[in-house]
């Protein structure tokens, strides 16, 4: 949502970039930090990158854009939205700024993502980021042709570079196929479905915990069942987002047994690029599947 601020901003006028541009540097900002890396990535010094979710400590769904924002906004050749309602915040900056030749990405647009209860965390989905950082790539060689063959090369580099992660991802759909598996919430959905295993999380649990609900008593109980029983092998918990619900599970799937392993919806500061990030949460549920039960 827009703070007080640049909720201002967008109802008295429009913010207009006055700032020059750096030749030879695209102004880029993303709506989220792992968006921004990969761009960073591939532009290389000739890009400077502002990401606007970055701390993993907090709540993306309470965040709060501000003027500073709504600056970065106006100076940028290219902003890069992960749309599906995610980062709505950033649709209001755009609408509340202008610059002549922006080039606007929207992750949900490139992956055709449709329909009412999309899952917005497409950069969970390894397989179809390289054709994120395709569009990335052909926004920057269209902003700054001059360095198209350098943007081209770094694309390649960073395509090789998911490799690793893949690996595990065949490693686990060979040795556990199908495996069940429980959530607290949609954020490795994708991931999940990459590796071949199956989520027995009850849709309405999941969907509550991400509307920042309460789930039905039926569900909460049908999610508590799944631990206790152990019908699953791993709980997957994003320790980004939590609350007396999630804890609770995260506590019993620990006393039941049950490995835990933590996920995040932004990119932590621990991590220098978002395949190491990714690479590390795939080594861990691959870790966590093979533990005794």
């Amino acid at each position: 949502m827009l703070s007080g601020l640049a909720a201002g901003l967008a109802v008295g006028g429009c913010v207009s970039s006055q700032a020059p541009a750096t030749p030879g540097v695209v102004n880029v900002v993303a709506g989220e930090n792992f968006w921004g890396n990969i761009v960073a990535q591939i532009g290389g010094r000739h890009v400077r990158v502002t990401s606007i979710l970055s701390n993993p400590a907090t709540d993306p769904h309470l965040y709060e854009s501000d003027v500073a924002n709504a600056i970065a906004v106006a100076e940028a050749g290219l902003v890069i939205e992960n749309g599906a309602g995610y980062d709505t915040f950033l649709s209001q900056l755009l609408g509340a700024t202008t610059h002549s030749g922006r080039v606007v990405i929207s992750v949900q647009h490139v992956l055709g993502a449709a329909g009412p209860d999309v899952n917005p965390h497409f950069w969970y989905d390894i397989p179809r980021v390289p054709r994120v950082a395709a569009a990335f790539e052909a926004a920057l060689a269209r902003l700054e042709p001059r360095d198209a063959a350098l943007f081209a090369a770094n694309l390649a580099a960073f395509d090789r570079s998911l490799g690793p992660v893949q690996a595990v991802l065949r490693t686990i759909r060979r040795r556990y196929p199908g495996a069940p598996v429980a959530y607290t919430e949609r954020v490795p959905g994708y991931l999940l479905q990459a590796a071949g295993l199956r989520v027995l999380t009850p849709p309405g649990f999941a969907a509550s915990i991400e509307d920042g609900n309460e789930p039905a008593p039926g569900d909460t109980l049908a999610m508590d069942l799944l631990l206790t029983g152990r019908k699953v092998r791993v709980l997957l918990y994003n320790a980004q987002v939590i609350s007396p619900v999630t804890e609770q599970v995260r506590a019993l799937a620990r006393k039941s047994g049950v490995p835990v392993v933590p996920v995040t919806e932004t990119m932590p500061p621990s991590f220098r690029t978002y395949q190491a990030w990714q690479l590390a949460q795939a080594r861990a549920l691959l870790r966590a599947l093979g533990e005794r039960r």
